[in-house]
Order: structure tokens, then C-alpha cells, then sequence
């Protein structure tokens, strides 16, 4: 039987799940599986429930939803689809190189339906595996120009989301506002520590004997969005810069996966500058 999947955010109150429930059972949907949280400090209210439905029926569900939820609630009905999604990179293989690998044996959940690079260096890898590469030079361009050929570019594309694997250029606010919450980045430390240049160099001249990665939402605070995922690795003194950034390599394309995965389950909320995430 066909899955439906409801998704919810709203300000709480008393009986949110019993009025859901109420909704779904009139429609003669079963629930399979049910996470919610409340943000007490905010008084929101955040729900992810898997039903048995019909698919059809979506726009009727979500309609009487409206109706029991508190005003302005957020509202999402849908079964589970397969989303689209637009990769940009640099130089840098290894994130781009897990994701494609996942979609050439379809493990990965979604379409990557292009890889967009401000240098040729991934053009010949990316297309061993039959997806489009263009080529977008910086060189010679404004910020505006250059970012304005890149957004032409995916409108041909109409992408889900657009997941920076290594893209080492700062996009402009112009640019994020086409596609509020749906750029994700994968940066090379645990933030806040060692943002900018050199992260693994400067991790060793700190001696630390923590690296890690983050994977967050790209907002117009450079390397300051919802944070969707994290993980970090032991080092200790025998590890020399190089090390590190050989094994942060390893953190940031299992942290980027695992965000790409989340998002593509319909897994994550954004609230403020913070995430609800539904592991």
C-alpha cells in the first residue's frame, strides 16, 4: 500500500496530536510511524508522520489539516518522492566522487541531474558517469555575472537542492534567496573553530585532538546556517597536517551523505537558525 508522508510545523497547543490523528483516521489512513518534538522555549510544535494512503487524496489531507492546526501552520502532504538534486564543486573530488558513486548504484535516494564546477579539473570524472558538467570560470567576472550564469544554468534544471561539495567560492545573498533552504554545504571543521583558509593547518598548529566536519544550510552568514549534521574524529600528537586532512576528508563526505540523506527523508525542519532533525 502507498505511503503518504505529513509533515508539520506550527505554534503548539493542546491536542495537536489527537486532531492530526482524527484527520488521518476520517480518511481511512493508518499511522506507521509518528516523531514529534515541542521547542518550549519558542512553543513550537514540529511532527513528522508516516500514514497508509492514497495519493490523491494529498491536497484534501492538507486542507483539513489547515483547518484543525493552529493559523499560519506549516503543512506538507506527500508520499516520499525521489528529489532532484544540482552538485557545484571546485577542485576538490572526494565529496562530489561518494555522491555520484551512490547514484550510479542508486543508493544514494535522489537524481543528480548536474554538476556545476568554476574550474574543469571533475569535468572527465563527472561525466564517466553520465551526468552534464558545465563550466562556469570566476576568472574575469564579477560576483554578479558569474553567479548569474550559474543561476541560468540550474533553471534548466529546476533542482531540489543544491549541495556544495567543496565549492570554494562565497555565493552572494542574491544568490541564496533564490533558493532559501535549499543549498547545503559541507565545511572542512567542527564550527565555529577554524573557519576560513587552512583549517587542517591550523588545527595542528593548535595541537588539537579533535577534527571534525559540519554540514549546514547556507544563509547569508557565511558559514553560520542551521546546522543539519556533525561528527568528529580522534587525533593525537603523531598526526601531522597532512594526516588530518586526510582523515577530515573521510568526516566530511560521511557528514555531507548523511545531511543529503536526512533532507532527502523529509527529515529536517528549519527553525530560526537552528534544525529539529528526525533521525
Amino acid at each position: 500500500m502507498e505511503q503518504t508522508l505529513i509533515l508539520i510545523q506550527c505554534r503548539d497547543e493542546v491536542g495537536l496530536v489527537s486532531s492530526v490523528s482524527q484527520v488521518v483516521a476520517r480518511h481511512g489512513m493508518n499511522i506507521i510511524t509518528m516523531r514529534e518534538f515541542v521547542d518550549e522555549t519558542q512553543s513550537l510544535f514540529f511532527a513528522r508522520f508516516v500514514c497508509t494512503g492514497l495519493k490523491h487524496e494529498a491536497d484534501l489531507i492538507k486542507n483539513r489539516l489547515e483547518e484543525v492546526l493552529p493559523k499560519e501552520a506549516l503543512v506538507k502532504v506527500h508520499p516520499p518522492s525521489t528529489k532532484k538534486l544540482a552538485i557545484m564543486v571546485t577542485k576538490e573530488p572526494h565529496c562530489l566522487g561518494d555522491i555520484l558513486v551512490r547514484h550510479f548504484f542508486h543508493t544514494l535516494g535522489a537524481d543528480v541531474v548536474c554538476v556545476l564546477g568554476n574550474y574543469e579539473v571533475l569535468r572527465s570524472f563527472t561525466e564517466k558517469f553520465g551526468i552534464p558538467f558545465h563550466f562556469v570560470d570566476h576568472v574575469g567576472k564579477n560576483k554578479e555575472d558569474f553567479e548569474k550564469e550559474i543561476h541560468r544554468i540550474l533553471l534548466t534544471y529546476e533542482p531540489d537542492y543544491v549541495v556544495l561539495a567543496k565549492f570554494m567560492r562565497v555565493l552572494s545573498p542574491v544568490f541564496i534567496k533564490h533558493y532559501p533552504g535549499r543549498i547545503i554545504n559541507i565545511h572542512h571543521s567542527f564550527l565555529p573553530a577554524f573557519v576560513g583558509a587552512n583549517p587542517y593547518k591550523q588545527a595542528f598548529v593548535r595541537g588539537v585532538k579533535l577534527i571534525g566536519a559540519t554540514a549546514h544550510f547556507v544563509t547569508d552568514d557565511l558559514d553560520e546556517g542551521p546546522i543539519i549534521a556533525q561528527d568528529i574524529r580522534p587525533v593525537n600528537h603523531t598526526y601531522k597536517a597532512e594526516d588530518m586532512r586526510r582523515a577530515g576528508k573521510e568526516i566530511e563526505k560521511s557528514v555531507l551523505i548523511k545531511a543529503i540523506s536526512l533532507i532527502l527523508e523529509d527529515r529536517v525542519f528549519m527553525t530560526g537558525n537552528k534544525t529539529v532533525v528526525f533521525e
